[in-house]
């Protein structure tokens, strides 16, 4: 029989790295307990996720660019990579660099799944995980000597989940000459001058849109390690893209290579995980995004003020910006509108 994890071990040196690299050809489980799988994030060369399955004795592989889809109307790429051996099960820990898959390597989920069918161009099984479970379809594509597979889920997403939206235009404030009368209403956010964008985050990539609707990824490739630090969060995130330099004046972000004060300000939280936010109140959707809490080198969430417009407005001017934003607490978000629930105040 074949030694099925000679191509593994070809490729890795077990004196430089902490991966199993056991020394002998697998042998399959005795039993009929059920087949097993593992997810890995891998923060490699580049962002993805490794999806095992057990079969005859080793961990058949594909890494999977986006992650698994978790609904039925999108398939993603699987690129079929040698088989791994069992211990992969519960392997996590850092790769060096410059070695075959050098980067970090964590476990996703783990579970139990049950194959309807196996065959060298399609496989279909039904995952039953700790953050995973639902029927999917691996199948082969051509090309790249049997390398190129797409992942599909077949089986209905769960209760309640509602596809990422392609587009959700910015809702935009009304100019107001003062505060409101009824403070205790409002929250209320510093005024940033830069450029408004809406960034749509999925399977570690980053679509980032323009107030226009044009599509300006490309422009901020700076911002992309925030895609990569939230997954595998799926969200539709609402912000400014700002320059803060040390005098603590603030400009629009340059498209570009990143300054080392470019910063992407993000204020409000429109979709998460398969939930739609747009009818849910202000002041709620500043709670989901405080928990999501996207903060890091180029992009964070600047604090809100319930009820304390005065005192923000005191701080915009300390810090010479052009005002606040006062937004009604029970306030829905009203996409491509400008409305009077947002108070621009100078």
């Amino acid at each position: 029989m074949a030694d099925r994890l000679e191509e593994y071990r070809r490729r890795r040196d077990a004196a430089r790295t902490p991966e199993p690299v056991p020394p002998r050809p697998p042998r399959r489980r005795a039993g009929a307990a059920a087949a097993r799988f593992v997810i890995q994030q891998h923060h490699a060369r580049s962002l993805h996720w490794d999806l095992r399955l057990e079969r005859d004795g080793v961990l058949a592989s594909w890494a999977v660019p986006r992650g698994l889809p978790r609904d039925s109307g999108r398939n993603h790429l699987a690129v079929h990579t040698e088989d791994h051996p069992m211990e992969y099960l519960d392997f996590h820990g850092e790769i060096p660099a410059g070695e075959y898959g050098g980067g970090t390597m964590t476990i996703h989920d783990r579970g139990t799944y049950r194959c309807e069918k196996w065959r060298d161009d399609e496989v279909i099984v039904i995952l039953d995980g700790e953050r995973t479970s639902g029927r999917y379809v691996l199948f082969a594509t051509g090309g790249r000597d049997g390398r190129d597979w797409m992942v599909r889920r077949t089986d209905p997403a769960p209760p309640g989940w509602t596809p990422m939206p392609d587009l959700v235009r910015p809702m935009h404030p009304t100019r107001a000459a003062r505060l409101p009368r009824d403070a205790d209403a409002w929250g209320y956010e510093l005024r940033w001058d830069g450029v408004r964008a809406m960034a749509y985050v999925s399977g570690g990539r980053l679509r980032l849109l323009s107030e226009t609707d044009e599509e300006v990824s490309g422009a901020y490739p700076w911002l992309r390690g925030m895609a990569e630090a939230l997954a595998p969060t799926e969200a539709v995130l609402d912000g400014v893209l700002v320059r803060i330099d040390t005098r603590g004046r603030v400009r629009p972000a340059r498209s570009g290579r990143a300054a080392p004060d470019a910063q992407f300000l993000v204020f409000d939280l429109l979709w998460l995980e398969g939930v739609a936010s747009l009818d849910v109140p202000y002041a709620q959707r500043r709670e989901l995004l405080d928990g999501l809490a996207p903060a890091g080198t180029h992009w964070q969430t600047p604090p809100w003020f319930p009820g304390a417009g005065a005192e923000a407005l005191d701080t915009a001017r300390a810090q010479g910006l052009p005002g606040v934003v006062a937004k009604r607490l029970d306030s829905v978000y009203e996409p491509g509108r400008r409305s009077r629930r947002w108070l621009s105040i100078s």
